[in-house]
Order: structure tokens, then sequence, then C-alpha cells
């Protein structure tokens, strides 16, 4: 595995050795883990946020819950004739 430098702070440091000896791991996959994690709040975050944009504009909105709406209708055609 390759590797890179990056400077934490020492009480970061700290943590993650406690946790990686809490979950029997080394500190590059906890490490790895907890930047996943940060990455996918992050997206979750700027997606409400998209969302919350779209529900500001009426007319957008409408577009969103019509196009949701005929999805469903399609998906529960196809539910139908899956049986």
């Amino acid at each position: 595995m390759a590797s890179e430098t990056v400077r934490i702070h020492p009480q970061t440091h700290a943590k993650l050795k406690q946790l990686a000896d809490e979950v029997g791991e080394s500190m590059p996959d906890v490490l790895e883990r907890a930047v996943d994690a940060y990455a996918r709040r992050r997206f979750l975050e700027s997606l409400n946020e998209d969302f919350a944009a779209l529900r500001r504009d009426p007319a957008a909105w409408r577009e969103e819950t019509a196009e949701r709406e005929a999805w469903d209708v399609a998906l529960r055609a196809w539910s139908s004739s899956c049986r």
C-alpha cells in the first residue's frame, strides 16, 4: 500500500489511536473509514441543501413531484406485472 504523510493535531492522533485500538484495526484503516463517513455526510448535507433550494422554487418543485408521481405509477405497473 502506498502512503502519504498528513499532519494532524496530537489530540486527533490520540483519538485515532484509541479508536484503532478499540476496534482492532490499523490507524490508516480507521482513518479511511472516518474520511469515507465524512464524505458521505457532506454528500447528504449537500443533497439536502439542493432539495431545500428546489422546494423554494414552486414551479420546479411541482415539476419534481409530478416526475415522482409518474415514476410511482410506472413502478406500480411494473411491480404488478412481476407477480
